[in-house]
């Protein structure tokens, strides 16, 4: 008897956690998705059942069209500015450079920012009339103009070179991390061979830290997707909807247009999209191998 409850206790302790998380994650994914095929407004009406007409209107809307183009950009741009950022600065910090705790606390201490203080600061530095184009024509270079900020054209820049800044300390340290954990005897063989220190990287450093770069675009792939706090720090969407990316939709949609039904079609994108990253690579990573059984 006391070998069963033994067996049973930390089955009974962790079982509370498990049930609320359990309703509060996929309780709320599926409650999500039935509004999503109502005609729900203002509150949530489960009498008018509209099936498949939230979503038929969500793609026939020019601002969810912007707001997906906006998100490929900022995705493709983020992902890939952060990661060749934050590889090249964990390259460099690997060398033994002098000073490199202090360096390395100071590459990554954005990260510890959350990105709404990051919209906020950027907001004021990208600002024409109090930021980086007034700095410059008040030391003299009156021909100088960078107002990406106002212009609807290149607003999501803006965003993207806030998100770089924030991130790429992240992926510093992870891709320093794997630096760290490989034999240097390796790189001296190589060098032996006559191989010159950037040709090393290329073509045995980098395929070594595959699985560290997966799990990079992975987690900034998933905050890509999410940045909502950012653009509506940053930009708010604006000028207009230029910079609507499928998180801000959906919040204006939801709770200032009242439309919730339409909202929550356009969460439910935004999950699949989410689903179409995570689940291939879990996938992968935890399918049973031949050589494994």
């Amino acid at each position: 008897m006391s070998r069963s409850l033994e067996s049973l206790l930390p089955k009974l302790v962790v079982a509370p956690a498990f049930v609320l998380g359990f309703a509060f994650i996929y309780g709320l994914m599926v409650w999500n998705g039935v509004l999503s095929v109502t005609g729900s407004r203002m509150l949530p009406n489960y009498d008018e059942f509209v099936g498949l007409d939230q979503y038929q209107k969500l793609f026939e809307m020019d601002r969810w069209w912007v707001a997906l183009k906006n998100l490929g950009i900022f995705s493709v741009l983020y992902v890939g500015g952060a990661l060749v950022l934050g590889l090249t600065l964990a390259i460099l910090l690997d060398q033994k450079v002098r000073a490199e705790g202090f360096l390395r606390t100071v590459y990554l201490y954005p990260m510890a920012l959350s990105f709404i203080v990051t919209g906020t600061a950027w907001k004021w530095i990208l600002n024409p009339s109090m930021g980086i184009e007034k700095l410059m024509q008040d030391l003299g270079w009156s021909s100088f103009h960078f107002d990406w900020l106002v212009q609807s054209e290149t607003a999501i820049y803006c965003v993207v070179i806030a998100g770089i800044w924030q991130s790429a300390g992240f992926a510093m340290a992870l891709f320093l991390a794997g630096l760290r954990g490989i034999d240097d005897s390796i790189i001296k063989a190589a060098q032996m061979d006559g191989a010159s220190l950037p040709r090393i990287y290329w073509r045995i450093i980098l395929p070594i830290l595959r699985p560290v770069m997966f799990s990079t675009i992975l987690v900034l792939s998933h905050l890509s997707i999410k940045g909502f706090d950012l653009v509506m720090a940053l930009t708010a969407g604006g000028p207009g909807f230029s910079t609507d990316v499928p998180a801000t939709f959906m919040f204006v949609m939801s709770f200032t247009r009242g439309q919730i039904g339409l909202g929550a079609a356009s969460a439910t994108m935004m999950l699949a999209t989410v689903a179409a990253i995570v689940v291939p690579y879990l996938y992968s990573e935890l399918r049973a191998k031949p050589h494994d059984r």
